[in-house]
């Protein structure tokens, strides 16, 4: 999906954010009895937050969109106003919602947005007439706590999206359509890749297919990885909680750790992988010659997300990340930071995934002195700019101990996903203590560079699964090949290919049923197999199989012989 430029991002901000003050007007004239919260814009859209005494429908959600047709048609006028907090409090103090907002803003003035007869408390900006807002779609309903904290009323949120053209909209439509085609859950599901059960939310099963996918990306990155002088280790999943103050975890990411309280002391399930990378550091010394050290692992990490918010493998409370720890001299910076670069960009080559790279500065809650966050957001930017990469700053994104680059991928949708991310680190070193000897022979203080190019296994195989519709490539397919008896007589001459298949380790099944092959031909298609071989008298006779490709849907007719060695070719499309 092209990005827009900065104009053309405002104006539509505008838009979305001024159909949404069109969709309150309209809930509020179908039910007066209508509590309104807010409606920002989002990415793709927007939506409104509502407290009704009953649930909506479908049904409703069309009333409301013919009602704001008619507003639309109108042409109404939006109009700001600067009031005083006491002025603002009279007007709306029937909706207690906004009296909180109003009572929460430090200002002594507050603006409200008015078209017609609706005025609601907003500080913009908008668009000029309503007529530009014609272009929408209401989409789904969903709840929604207020404030997002589950300690609140549980609201009830209608989504929405809108486009300046009728064009856009309709193509977007169609991509929302083929997103749900798409979804990895219901994907996951019918191929048998993984579930979930209630007996451990946020953990998902992986079935024989799906583990397959998952111990084939690890495979392929462990020979990446030591290719490029990386070292694996492997550490535990619990620590007590001294880890977690040293790091500044405690402090600052506590509420997402799982507690166990044992005896006197307080232990926790990791959330992260870094503190304990810095006890493996620590287990000798080390000099210049040792750096840059860089330490990889399989990472297992839990992190306790609010049930509301998991949503199938995007979002698990138990997570696989590709971690790796990467200890280095100052000087060392820019040419490894440009080497983790390299394979973030071979990486999503193999996947045919395109990305956008940002630069992530100082949070609010950042951790040590700011002149040193200074010199890490500096190396960062000058890593960006030596690779001649684009870049976006996103301010106050960065990690709790240092700022990072974040890779934002898009598939073959357009959807934009965050995965990869390169965190540059002075303060974890001098919190564990970590030194090294120079060639003075004076002891120094190594930087640290946090790394993930998958970011989690679970997230970045629901990405794949919805990037190819899980039709997978023919490298990465849990299984490559069917074949498929046309009757009895065919069976002994699959069984044949079948056991040549197998022992070239070529991921096959034999389908001798005794359904029809139209069927069994439904039956591959449906589990989305890149081949399907049907073989029958005539391929008996001359020692072909009968190709069909899912991708293509062509047929063709093959030796057999020929078709396994087309297929490992295929299989190998890309070197490690």
């Amino acid at each position: 999906m092209p990005k827009l430029d900065k104009e053309k991002a405002k104006e539509l901000d505008a838009i979305r954010h001024s159909t949404s003050h069109i969709m309150a007007d309209a809930v509020l004239e179908i039910f007066p009895e209508a509590k309104l919260a807010i409606g920002p814009s989002i990415e793709n859209g927007f939506y409104y937050d509502f407290d009704l005494p009953h649930a909506l429908t479908l049904e409703d959600l069309d009333e409301i969109e013919k009602r704001m047709k008619e507003i639309v048609k109108q042409n109404q006028k939006f109009e700001k106003s600067e009031l005083t907090k006491d002025e603002a409090r009279k007007l709306f103090k029937d909706q207690p919602y906004k009296i909180e907002l109003i009572d929460d803003i430090a200002d002594e003035n507050v603006s409200t947005y008015k078209h017609g007869k609706f005025t609601d408390l907003c500080a913009g900006p908008h668009i000029d007439y309503t007529k530009r807002c014609k272009h929408f779609k209401l989409l789904n309903i969903a709840g929604a706590y207020w404030r997002g904290s589950e300690h609140n009323k549980m609201l009830q949120r209608i989504y929405g999206t809108v486009f300046p053209t009728k064009e856009e909209l309709e193509n977007h439509l169609r991509m929302i359509e083929e997103a749900k085609k798409r979804d990895h859950r219901k994907l996951g599901k019918e191929l048998e890749l993984f579930f979930f059960h209630p007996s451990s939310p946020g953990c998902p099963f992986w079935l024989p297919k799906g583990a397959f996918i998952f111990y084939k990306l690890i495979d392929i990155w462990r020979k990446v990885h030591t290719k490029a002088g990386y070292t694996e280790i492997k550490t535990p999943l619990m620590f007590n909680k001294a880890l977690w103050e040293q790091s500044g975890h405690w402090e600052h990411y506590q509420d997402y750790m799982f507690l166990i309280p044992h005896k006197e002391q307080m232990y926790s399930l990791k959330p992260m992988d870094c503190p304990d990378a810095m006890i493996t550091y620590l287990f000798k010394k080390h000099s210049y010659r040792d750096l840059p050290l860089r330490l990889n692992e399989i990472g297992l990490i839990h992190r306790n997300e609010k049930s509301g918010t998991l949503g199938g493998l995007m979002r698990v409370r138990q997570v696989t990340q590709d971690d790796a720890h990467i200890f280095v001299t100052e000087d060392q910076i820019l040419d490894e930071i440009t080497k983790v670069i390299e394979i973030v960009d071979y990486w999503y080559k193999i996947f045919n995934l395109e990305y956008d790279v940002y630069l992530s500065t100082r949070p609010q809650d950042a951790m040590g002195e700011k002149a040193l966050w200074d010199k890490a957001e500096l190396d960062l930017e000058s890593s960006i700019k030596a690779n001649k990469l684009d870049f976006t700053v996103n301010p106050g994104d960065g990690a709790f101990y240092g700022p990072k680059i974040d890779f934002i991928i898009r598939d073959s949708l357009g959807r934009e996903w965050q995965c990869a991310t390169i965190q540059l680190d002075f303060q974890l070193p001098r919190r564990f203590n970590l030194t090294y000897t120079d060639k003075d022979n004076t002891e120094k203080i190594p930087v640290v560079i946090h790394r993930v190019i998958y970011g989690s296994f679970e997230r970045f195989i629901g990405i794949l699964i919805e990037h190819y519709g899980g039709a997978f490539p023919v490298w990465l397919a849990p299984i490559q090949v069917r074949i498929m008896s046309v009757g009895e007589n065919h069976i002994s001459y699959a069984q044949k290919i079948y056991k040549e298949m197998f022992d070239k380790e070529i991921r096959v099944e034999l389908d001798t049923r005794s359904e029809t092959v139209n069927f069994k031909i439904r039956e591959a298609e449906l589990q989305k197999i890149s081949y399907m071989l049907v073989v029958g008298d005539k391929e008996i006779q001359n020692e072909t199989v009968a190709v069909r490709s899912y991708k293509s849907k062509k047929l063709d007719t093959r030796p057999y012989k020929q078709f396994i060695e087309d297929l490992l070719r295929e299989a190998e499309v890309f070197s490690y």
